[in-house]
């Protein structure tokens, strides 16, 4: 094996680690909810429920391409 060959295959060799890295999984969104309510509030739980469920229909599931992150403002 010539010189040039080896360096050149040790180049590519080189390179394989960051091709097979930059296959990636899709993308999780994350969404915010915040609430100016208690959590056990029951009219803005239904909301929360409604909201999180419209986004199901659309495609958004919850662990697979979207994360919520509920915060509750007031204390119950």
């Amino acid at each position: 094996m010539r010189r040039r060959e080896f360096i050149t295959l040790l180049g590519g060799a080189a390179a394989w680690p960051l091709a097979a890295g930059a296959e990636q999984g899709q993308r999780i969104r994350r969404i915010g909810i915040l609430t100016p309510y208690p959590k056990g509030d029951p009219e803005m739980g239904i909301r929360v429920r409604a909201f999180r469920e419209e986004l199901g229909r659309l495609g958004w599931t919850d662990g697979a391409n979207v994360q919520f992150d509920e915060r509750w403002t007031a204390v119950g």
